[in-house]
């Protein structure tokens, strides 16, 4: 029988990453992601998967990052009972985002009732935070380079992609067959994360194409991120910095520790981690020391650097400061949690600033905030943007069109097939075309809930 593959996220979009291995009825689901964005993406989220939970027999995760990981809990609760294989770091960072994930959703959905601005009555969450540990149990861990079996006859091998903690590529062996799934790569010249392993042989591949369309400036994170903090510092105001929990929070950390050694900005210039997620996440670096490029002093300076804010109450307690002052705070497309209140506190003061850190996906908040919006919706009320509004180009935490290139071709031959994936349409496009140019290989884009053949 033939192995197919079902693309059942992370197919015409940058979210929901879950690609359905096929094989003489057995299943392997590669990563497990919710869908973020605009509301058309979330509702996917709502809608029951093409392939009964119970039926699925095992799960591979590539990394921990929610739109990879972040389905799971509810997986787990409509009925998958298999194991769920991810790196140490991965497991130990699920721990984390995924109870954060539920208890966030919780929270969210409490305060739209409370409120009444969610069109349900009552609104619900997704999953709960109970449901996220219950999931937690079904998660093996599978150091790097170790080959294990989930299920008879199928084998898989974690290797480095950079990018955060415990990033992975997968290579799948099936029935004869190659399969290798990129996940997110990242960047050869990453200012914390190790860079991606060579890419070993395989008859076919998916491939991440996030910035599949465009590459990285010349300039350095400390290049751009510099000049911005100085200028808010200068005029007293506030830098609200939307992060991802894990990677750009640690990455933003040690490039503030770094400008002010360097004293390119204040060296008194108050920095605020406003995440409880992000603040575990960091402290997950002296655990991993083989994984990232800092040494045991960078890695433990991260904490040390910034105030580690941990209750609701201290958060709240950073509106009744005066600026100048940084407050890094989750989520990195302010589509959630924390920053949301910061957000709603400080765009309406000229001499606040907010910085972008990374890819904004259609339809976030973050991504209305890039295209120079006037207002904002936040917490059912349109909050007006007096603020300034920057966005890093140098933060990613991704690969570029040309790295992901360079990447492909460490490959000891040419695959047979090429998937392009997790891309918005034109990204992904584009590196299509790329890799048949520059390469002469076969590569597709694949539509959302197609199948194809391995």
């Amino acid at each position: 029988m033939s192995v197919t593959i079902t693309f059942l996220g992370g197919a015409d979009t940058v979210t929901g990453s879950k690609y359905l291995v096929t094989h003489d009825r057995r299943r392997l689901l590669v990563d497990c992601g919710m869908f973020q964005g605009v509301k058309q993406l979330r509702l996917r989220n709502w809608s029951p998967l093409p392939v009964v939970p119970g039926q699925i027999d095992a799960v591979v995760l590539t990394h921990a990052h929610l739109d990879h990981s972040g389905y799971l809990p509810l997986l787990v609760r409509e009925g998958f009972s298999g194991k769920a294989y991810a790196t140490p770091a991965t497991r130990d960072l699920c721990k984390i985002l995924l109870p954060d994930s539920g208890y966030l959703q919780e929270e969210d959905a409490a305060f739209a009732n409370r409120h009444g601005f969610s069109k349900h009555a009552p609104a619900q969450p997704l999953y709960t935070r109970n449901d996220a540990v219950a999931s937690l149990r079904h998660i093996k861990a599978t150091a790097f380079g170790r080959t294990v079996s989930p299920m008879p006859g199928w084998r898989i091998t974690f290797q480095e992609a950079g990018h955060i903690l415990g990033a992975a590529s997968v290579l799948l062996e099936v029935a004869g067959r190659r399969i290798l799934f990129s996940g997110d790569l990242g960047r050869s010249d990453d200012l914390i994360m190790n860079p991606p392993a060579n890419a070993p042989m395989a008859d076919t591949v998916l491939i991440e194409s996030t910035y599949g369309d465009r590459e990285h400036p010349h300039d350095t994170l400390l290049d751009e991120l510099g000049p911005l903090l100085k200028s808010v510092a200068t005029r007293g105001g506030v830098a609200v910095v939307p992060v991802f929990a894990v990677g750009r929070a640690q990455a933003l950390l040690h490039a503030i520790a770094l400008l002010k050694n360097r004293r390119d900005i204040p060296r008194s210039l108050p920095v605020f981690l406003d995440s409880p997620m992000a603040v575990h996440s960091t402290r997950l670096f002296d655990q991993h020391p083989g994984l990232h490029r800092l040494t045991e002093k960078q890695s433990q300076a991260l904490t040390r650097g910034a105030t580690m804010v941990a209750s609701t109450d201290e958060s709240k307690a950073l509106a009744r400061r005066h600026g100048p002052m940084v407050i890094l705070s989750a989520s990195g497309m302010a589509t959630g949690g924390r920053v949301l209140h910061h957000l709603a506190h400080y765009l309406g003061d000229h001499r606040n600033m907010v910085i972008l850190t990374g890819f904004q996906a259609p339809g976030t908040r973050g991504a209305s905030l890039a295209a120079g919006a006037d207002t904002i919706r936040i917490h059912g009320r349109d909050v007006p943007v007096q603020a300034e509004v920057a966005q890093l180009q140098a933060a990613s935490a991704h690969a570029d069109a040309r790295q992901l290139i360079a990447w492909l071709r460490t490959m000891p031959q040419a695959p047979g097939q090429v998937y392009v994936v997790h891309g918005e349409r034109t990204a992904s496009d584009e590196l299509r075309k790329r890799i048949k140019h520059e390469l002469g290989w076969r590569a597709v884009v694949p539509e959302h809930g197609s199948t194809w053949p391995t």
